[in-house]
C-alpha cells in the first residue's frame, strides 16, 4: 500500500508538473515507466488504474517475447484492450499490425499482410491467435522489464488506395508522438482535467490519435467504448468534463432535445461539417467545433473553429503546401517521413488567409465521412458470376447521399429475379464492405455510357441517377 501510495503521489506530481509546463507529452517509450496518478481508462463507473495497465502491458509482452510471429494484426472493440495490445507488441519488438476492421473475410484476404492475430473477438482463420484479456494476469513483480522500444518502431495502418485494394501506409511511432505534441500544445487550456470520449474507432489514425495516443501521452482518462448513439452521449456523468472525438456523421444525427455532456472541446474529421450543423452542436454544446484535416497518410495538416460559414483552414505549425508541375499540391511536415512530403488527393484554393477544399482527384469518394474507395465496390461486383461490367459513383442526394452503381448482366433477367439477385448481391458485399459502400442506387443498361474517345461518359452515366428516381 505504501508503495502504491508514493507511486500515485509521484503521478500527480508529474501531472502537476506537465500542466504547469504547458501540457507537455510524454513519448510512447516512457509510458510503461512514468507512474502519472489517475485511471488510464474508463468503462462506465469501472476504473482501470495505471500500474493495472502497466502489469497488463508487461504480461502480454512477455507471451509476445516468447512468440516467434513477428507481425501482429490488433482486431479489438474495446479500446483498453487495443492500448495494451499496441504498447506490448511495440515493446515485444513485433509490427503491430491495424487492419482498420474485424471482419473476417477481409482478415482472411489480407492474411499475407500479418503472422499472427491479437483480439478480443472470435475469428477462425489460419494464422495464430491470442486473445484478451489473458487468462490469468500475473504481478508485475513475476517479469522483468520490458526492453525499451526501439527508436525506429512503427505500426502498420491501411486506407482505401485508388485500385481498390488497401494500401499499407507505415507510420514511425515518432510520428504519432509529434502528432500528440502538436494537438497538446494548440488545445492547451482545453485538454486538462477532461476525460476523452469517442464516437469513431481506434483502428483508423484518426481515432487512434485522438482517443487513445494523446490522452495517454498527456497521463489522462479515455473511454473504452465507442459511443454509436446520441442517448450514450447524453447519459455520461454531469460531473466530468469530457473531450469529444467525433465525425460530422454522427454530429448530423444529434438528438438535441436530450441533455448535453459538460464538453470543452469538440472535434471532428473524417469530412467536412455543415454550417448548420455546426451552428447546431455549438448551441447544444456551448462550444465551437474544431474541425480537423488530414489523412492516414500525412497525419493533421489543418484546422477551423467553425464561427463562420467560410470559414477558411489553418495550417498547424510546420506544415507546408506547395505545387508541383502538373499542379498537384504537396504536404510537407514534421509527422510525415521523408523531407519530400506527401502528394495529396485534395484540390485545395489558397488565399492569403488560408484555404478551402475543392474536391478530389482520384476515385476515392468520402460517404457518411468514411473514405469509399470506387474501384474496390466496382472489384467486388465484377466477382459476382451475373456481372459483366460495372461503374460506381457516389449520388448526391439533399435527402440521402449514397453509392449508385450502373451494372451490365451477363442475361436479361425479369424484375423478381433481379430484386433476389440484389438482395443476395448485397449479402456477399457486406462481406468485404462497409455499410456506408453498399450501393444503395441501381441501374441495369445493356452498355456502359462512352464518349467518342472510348472513355466513360459521366454526365450520362449521372444522368440514369437524376433523370428518373
Amino acid at each position: 500500500m505504501a508503495a502504491a501510495a508514493a507511486n500515485e503521489k509521484a503521478g500527480m506530481s508529474t501531472l502537476a508538473a506537465n500542466e504547469k509546463a504547458g501540457m507537455s507529452t510524454l513519448p510512447v517509450a516512457q509510458w510503461l515507466s512514468t507512474p502519472y496518478g489517475g485511471p488510464v481508462a474508463r468503462l462506465g463507473t469501472q476504473l482501470f488504474s495505471r500500474q493495472q495497465w502497466q502489469q497488463e502491458v508487461t504480461a502480454l509482452g512477455h507471451r509476445l517475447l516468447a512468440h516467434p510471429a513477428r507481425r501482429w494484426a490488433l482486431c479489438f472493440d474495446d479500446s483498453y484492450l487495443f492500448s495494451v495490445a499496441l504498447l506490448a507488441a511495440l515493446h515485444a519488438g513485433k509490427v503491430p499490425v491495424i487492419p482498420g476492421h474485424c471482419r473476417e473475410s477481409l482478415l482472411q484476404e489480407q492474411s499475407s499482410e500479418f503472422d499472427a492475430v491479437l483480439t478480443d473477438g472470435w475469428f477462425t482463420l489460419n494464422s495464430p491467435i491470442l486473445q484478451l484479456p489473458l487468462s490469468a494476469n500475473a504481478e508485475a513483480s513475476c517479469y522483468s522489464a520490458l526492453p525499451a522500444l526501439s527508436s525506429d518502431a512503427f505500426v502498420v495502418l491501411f486506407t482505401s488506395g485508388s485500385t481498390g485494394a488497401p494500401r499499407q501506409v507505415i507510420k514511425p511511432v515518432r510520428c504519432l508522438d509529434a502528432e500528440a505534441r502538436c494537438l497538446a500544445e494548440y488545445w492547451v487550456d482545453r485538454l486538462a482535467g477532461c476525460t476523452v470520449i469517442a464516437t469513431v474507432s481506434h483502428q483508423h489514425l484518426y481515432g487512434l490519435t485522438f482517443r487513445l495516443i494523446l490522452p495517454l501521452a498527456l497521463g489522462q482518462p479515455f473511454d473504452c467504448r465507442q459511443i454509436l448513439y446520441s442517448e450514450q452521449l447524453s447519459a455520461l456523468a454531469d460531473s466530468e468534463d469530457y473531450v469529444l472525438i467525433s465525425s460530422p456523421a454522427f454530429l448530423r444525427r444529434l438528438d438535441l432535445t436530450l441533455p448535453a455532456p459538460r464538453c470543452k472541446l469538440i472535434v471532428s474529421a473524417g469530412g467536412e461539417l455543415p454550417w448548420s450543423c455546426a451552428q447546431e452542436v455549438n448551441s447544444w454544446l456551448k462550444q465551437p467545433v474544431e474541425e480537423i484535416y488530414g489523412s492516414t497518410e500525412t497525419g493533421v495538416l489543418a484546422v477551423r473553429s467553425r464561427t463562420s460559414e467560410k470559414q477558411l483552414w489553418q495550417p498547424f505549425d510546420g506544415v507546408n503546401f506547395s505545387q508541383d508541375a502538373q499542379q498537384r499540391w504537396w504536404a510537407r511536415s514534421p509527422l510525415i517521413p521523408g523531407q519530400q512530403g506527401l502528394q495529396l488527393d485534395d484540390k485545395l484554393a489558397f488565399t492569403s488567409a488560408g484555404f478551402q477544399l475543392g474536391g478530389r482527384y482520384d476515385r476515392t469518394v468520402k460517404v457518411e465521412d468514411k473514405r469509399v474507395s470506387l474501384s474496390e465496390i466496382e472489384r467486388r461486383l465484377l466477382a459476382l458470376p451475373q456481372v459483366m461490367d460495372v461503374v460506381a459513383l457516389a449520388v448526391r442526394r439533399p435527402e440521402r447521399s449514397g453509392i449508385g452503381v450502373v451494372l451490365v448482366l451477363d442475361a436479361d433477367y425479369d424484375e423478381k429475379t433481379l430484386a433476389q439477385m440484389k438482395r443476395e448481391w448485397r449479402q456477399e458485399l457486406c462481406r468485404w464492405l462497409e455499410p456506408v459502400a453498399i450501393p444503395r442506387y441501381w441501374r441495369i443498361v445493356n452498355s456502359i455510357p462512352h464518349n467518342s474517345q472510348s472513355k466513360r461518359a459521366w454526365p450520362q452515366i449521372e444522368e440514369l441517377f437524376y433523370a428518373a428516381r
